[in-house]
């Protein structure tokens, strides 16, 4: 009995070596999952778009030293998530087989990308002018800036999902999860585009009463802060796609 023991104990051991063995080799073919570093990278832009609120709330209260360094947090962020998009352009090689094109996973990273580059752009725009939010649209932006961080979020939260549904193959009930992610996601932009013109109506109203090249100014700063949930949507779309191959 011992004797069988000790051969039952060797054939584990072989059988475990063996799939060590096997799970290395596999990973020799397939490289290291490309899913980690593009999280990161979507979790750095997250974090660079819900900044955003905190500094248009030092602009309400009129405290621009607070929102000078609001804008130094968003810039940094920005600047993180750009070397992370550098480490995984030159981090995954062209030869890598994987569930999806390198090409789309690229592309993903790429327009994950533009929602830190807007809210730094419109960070950048309204400092560098100290430009006031009109007093009637003050509640109905913090609102829209929100509800834009929100689809952000929910981008965050799909990518999340990126390394269980890449271990799966981008199928089965995984893939149906984030399908619904994508919808929140959809279904978020749609507001953002209703409190858009929402708030594009109120500024309108008193347009009279402010300087025509504010006015001017702040349309852009109201287009800028929508970007982020257009670029969030685009997102799930990027994602739709690799769920399509």
């Amino acid at each position: 009995m011992r004797d069988c023991g000790v051969q039952n104990a060797r054939i584990c051991l072989w059988i475990v070596t063996d799939e060590a063995e096997m799970g290395s080799y596999i990973s020799k073919i397939f490289g290291r999952s490309p899913v980690g570093p593009i999280q990161d990278h979507m979790d750095a832009v997250c974090r660079c778009a819900q900044e955003l609120l905190a500094f248009f709330e030092c602009v309400v209260s009129g405290d621009w030293d607070q929102a000078q360094s609001s804008r130094e947090i968003i810039v940094g962020l920005e600047h993180e998530a750009d070397e992370l998009k550098r480490q995984v352009r030159t981090q995954l090689p062209k030869s890598l087989l994987m569930p999806v094109p390198r090409e789309d996973l690229l592309e993903l990273m790429l327009v994950q990308d533009q929602i830190a580059n807007k809210a730094r752009d419109v960070s950048g725009l309204v400092l560098g002018r100290r430009m006031e939010l009109p007093e009637p649209i003050q509640k109905e932006f913090l609102s829209f800036v929100s509800r834009n961080i929100d689809a952000a979020k929910k981008a965050r939260s799909t990518i999340q999902e990126l390394d269980e549904l890449y271990e799966a193959g981008f199928r089965g009930t995984e893939a149906e999860l984030v399908e619904s992610l994508v919808g929140d996601m959809d279904s978020i932009e749609d507001d953002t585009d209703t409190m858009q013109v929402e708030i594009r109506a109120k500024l309108f109203a008193i347009e009279s009463d402010l300087q025509p090249v504010n006015v001017m100014f702040l349309y852009r700063v109201i287009e800028l802060v929508g970007d982020i949930a257009d670029m969030a949507e685009r997102v799930g779309r990027r994602i739709q796609v690799l769920l399509s191959h």
